[in-house]
């Protein structure tokens, strides 16, 4: 027995040294050592790292954020509007043109409703319906249906009809806030203008647009101040604006307080006799409040030189953000005390509506509207143009 056992321990032994000839012929490379413990150790630590929170991580949840956040496509947009752009017709006509993607929103909208030969109070909440989704809010639509529907209800009504009787209702809404910012140079000093939003609204080009104005139109004297000293680039761009529009830029060193390029300035204009100072200022998102205390402190700062400083605050708003607009103007107007609106970017919203509703809610003067790229497509703030533009009348 014990030598059967042996002999078959033999035959195991020489099978297995045959199976180990085949697997691993002569002269092959031994194979390395193997390294499944490092790679546990590896995965291992790459969960742990995985559950560690990043700089950015932390960052996201600090009250306090070092610069604004402002996007590449930021840069891109606002280096696309210095690009030179083809004359379009007259004023009018752009800013029928510009307003076309929500005149067709609201007017498919009303071509829809008009499935009876008569207004009834079906008709009126479709109505309304379609002006909730132009962006006029649903107190300012169930305001203008309302005025609307008072010599109307239960007559036959053309679809021409209802565009014209809509803006005039809108005008109506729109009147009391279609207020040219009057600027008189005071005794001493200039006229002070300081632009606040939030990123991506277009100030950079808003105020290029407005210097020209002030300039070709009134012709005034205007000084710029690059407040926005967080990034090289929106330097850049508001000189490029500057020199399109032919005023004077003031600017500091990149990363410099905004405090102190606000009040520089208006030291150089005052001793050159500048009419206008316009202040730019960075691009904030309205929640995040160190960034907004930051904002506050420019207009404190100004205070030291005249308690009536600055004279204007314009928020510049962007029409295609449609009802944030109004979160942005609740804070913007506790944080700096806006006393005016210049809305930009109508050409491309769909939510045009959104400026009939501003002006019910807040009765804030709207001073001027771009509906365009050209230097020239910023312009004074016309209630009625606008009413029936909205309504794609002529």
């Amino acid at each position: 027995m014990v030598f059967w056992r042996k002999k078959k321990s033999e035959d195991r032994l020489d099978e297995e040294q045959r199976d180990e000839k085949l697997l691993h012929p002569e002269g092959e490379p031994e194979l390395e050592p193997s390294t499944d413990q490092d790679n546990a150790d590896i995965s291992e630590d790459l969960r742990e790292s995985e559950l560690e929170e990043s700089e950015t991580d932390i960052l996201d949840e600090l009250d306090e954020i070092p610069v604004p956040s402002h996007g590449s496509m930021d840069d891109y947009r606002e280096q696309e509007d210095l690009s030179d752009h083809s004359d379009e017709g007259g004023w009018l006509s752009r800013l029928t043109k510009g307003l076309s993607k929500s005149t067709t929103k609201i007017t498919k909208g009303i071509g829809d409703v008009l499935t009876k030969s008569k207004l009834d109070q079906e008709s009126l909440d479709n109505l309304e319906e379609v002006l909730v989704a132009a962006d006029l809010g649903p107190k300012t639509a169930a305001k203008v249906i309302e005025a609307f529907s008072k010599d109307r209800f239960g007559k036959e009504v053309s679809e021409e009809e209802i565009k014209e009787a809509l803006a005039g209702n809108i005008e109506d809404v729109l009147s009391p806030v279609a207020k040219f910012l009057n600027i008189e140079k005071p005794e001493k000093g200039p006229f002070v203008i300081l632009f606040c939003g939030v990123n991506g609204t277009g100030k950079t080009t808003t105020i290029g647009k407005y210097a020209n104005y002030l300039r070709q139109s009134q012709r005034l004297k205007v000084m710029v101040a690059a407040g926005d000293t967080f990034r090289a680039a929106a330097i850049e761009q508001l000189a490029e604006w500057t020199k399109r529009s032919g005023a004077e830029l003031y600017q500091k060193d990149l990363g410099a307080d905004a405090a102190s390029v606000a009040f520089e300035s208006y030291e150089k204009a005052e001793k050159e006799g500048y009419d206008v100072l316009m202040i730019d200022t960075a691009g904030r998102l309205q929640k995040k409040a160190n960034l907004m205390e930051e904002l506050s402190k420019i207009p404190r700062v100004l205070k030291k030189k005249d308690e009536n400083l600055p004279h204007a605050t314009l928020l510049v708003l962007d029409a295609t953000t449609g009802q944030n607009a109004f979160s942005q103007l609740d804070t913007f107007k506790e944080t700096v005390n806006v006393s005016g609106l210049i809305v930009t970017k109508l050409d491309g919203s769909a939510k045009g509506g959104v400026l009939v509703g501003l002006a019910d809610q807040y009765g804030i003067p709207v001073h001027a509207i771009g509906v365009g790229e050209q230097i020239d497509d910023l312009q004074p703030f016309s209630a009625k143009d606008y009413a029936r533009s909205l309504m794609g009348l002529e």
